[in-house]
């Protein structure tokens, strides 16, 4: 089973940083479509250092520093788990610049095209994102709020 790690960047618990995927199968999806920076990692790397790496591919842009919260697993529709780690920061939604990935496209046509693995990133009001983020990652928003309000 596939393990994906991810940093959910947030201003103050009040906002969070949240990234749409790539690609034809997404480009008309909004609601529910939307990810924290995420991805595989293997056994023997760290799932908080693998999250920074995924942040920064998926990006163009370092993770945040500072020190990053647990916020533990969910496991998505398709079976995958993902880890999440929240981290307060400041990310610059319009430099946003992804790795890509190679599919073929239209199908069954033979031809090979790149997509990025993410198309761009926003920043969304807690109400917001929880319309606009996968709505098994939904829990982690929960988390964020869990974890600010034991903080304070």
């Amino acid at each position: 089973m596939a393990h994906s790690a991810g940093l959910l960047v947030h201003r103050d618990g009040a906002e969070v940083f949240l990234v749409h995927p790539g690609g034809p199968f997404w480009a008309r999806k909004d609601a529910g479509a939307w990810s924290i920076p995420k991805g595989e990692y293997p056994p023997d790397e760290d799932p908080l250092a693998a999250a920074r790496r995924e942040f920064a591919e998926e990006t163009g842009q370092p993770a945040p520093d500072g020190d990053a919260v647990d916020l533990g697993e969910v496991r998505q529709r398709g079976g995958k788990t993902v880890r999440a780690f929240a981290i307060a920061g400041e990310v610059d939604e319009s430099a946003v610049v992804s790795n890509t990935f190679e599919m073929e496209w239209p199908p069954r046509s033979g031809r090979m095209r790149a997509f990025p693995e993410v198309d761009r990133g926003q920043w969304f009001a807690l109400a917001d994102a929880e319309v606009k983020i996968n709505p098994a990652q939904a829990e982690f928003l929960t988390r964020l709020v869990q974890a600010i309000s034991a903080e304070g």
